[in-house]
């Protein structure tokens, strides 16, 4: 069933967002949807320059749209699943997980360097604590700096002197057609974020939308494999601005998961993986793994600082 207006589709307003958006109102177009797309300035767009450390919350991407959406002005929002949290609003459902596209990190410098040979010393950008950790535990003598900005800016940055090379989503740079030179950071060197390379559509509960938005863009093995990553992440307490990582793959019956949990200055590194048919409970026991293996210090050394942070205004 579908309602007779036009759908009024959600979405940040970065070139990356729009391009995002607009992939998946092609594909509801073609199942019969009618699509207006509709930009929502998010938290994260209000404070353009703010580190994200220091806005600190979960739901710095996706809180206006949320809001938005129950509050009737759009009927759909689309947003990259790594910035949505593993508990979304309630009344809000995840209606449909997008194909996914390559979830690794790709490193950006003008000299194309690897990991391995950026020289000594080199100054990497990055707004994420889980490729700082993950930079720092292959190579404790970079110099990582924090960067904002859509991934055009950030690239910009870059050539303007901010860095020797940026740390930044294949997906992204893949989506835009951005021809920046760059080499692919293999997931044995830095496990995504959760969810990354994928989109997701979420509608309210009550939608009549939510079937035909599912038939049409959800695609199930990448759902099954975020559905492990997300819960690992669950089950851990974090967000999505703590320094974890994890990939899963989904073939068959069974779902493999590989995770990381490692503190900002990369000198405490925890991983494991885990295999099963059902996601929910892989995710679950390969974040229990991990606690046992010491994972909480780095993640209550994390959750002090954001508490610390919020109490000395840092979230205003």
């Amino acid at each position: 069933m579908t309602p007779k207006h036009t759908a009024i589709l959600g979405t940040r307003g970065s070139r990356l967002a729009l391009v995002q958006a607009e992939e998946c109102a092609a594909t509801l177009r073609a199942a019969g949807i009618a699509v207006e797309i509709r930009v929502i300035r998010t938290t994260s767009e209000h404070h353009p320059e703010m580190p994200l450390t220091v806005i600190d919350q979960r739901d710095v991407f996706t809180r206006q749209l949320d809001e938005a959406l129950l509050s009737g002005e759009i009927d759909l929002a689309v947003h990259s699943l790594k910035d949505v949290p593993t508990e979304p609003p309630e009344w809000v459902d995840l209606v449909a997980i997008t194909r996914r596209r390559d979830p690794s990190d790709v490193l950006v410098s003008d000299g194309s360097h690897t990991l391995e040979d950026m020289p000594q010393g080199a100054v990497v950008a990055t707004s994420s604590q889980r490729r700082r950790a993950q930079l720092l535990y292959r190579r404790p003598d970079l110099g990582v700096v924090g960067i904002r900005g859509n991934v055009d800016t950030r690239v910009r940055k870059m050539r303007e002197g901010a860095a020797d090379a940026v740390v930044l989503a294949r997906a992204g740079l893949e989506r835009l057609g951005l021809d920046a030179p760059h080499t692919v950071i293999p997931p044995e060197v830095m496990l995504p974020a959760v969810g990354q390379g994928a989109l997701t559509v979420a509608a309210r509960e009550n939608s009549p939308l939510r079937e035909t938005v599912r038939g049409a863009l959800n695609h199930s093995p990448t759902e099954r494999a975020v559905q492990a990553e997300r819960n690992m992440l669950r089950t851990l307490g974090g967000g999505c601005r703590v320094p974890v990582g994890a990939l899963a793959v989904a073939r068959d019956y069974d779902v493999r998961l590989r995770g990381i949990v490692a503190s900002p200055d990369g000198a405490l590194v925890y991983r494991g993986d885990a295999t099963g048919s059902d996601p929910d409970e892989v995710g679950e026991r390969l974040a229990q793994d991990l606690l046992k293996q010491g994972a909480e210090v780095v993640l209550g050394e994390v959750r002090g600082a954001d508490v610390r942070r919020t109490s000395a205004g840092g979230e205003r």
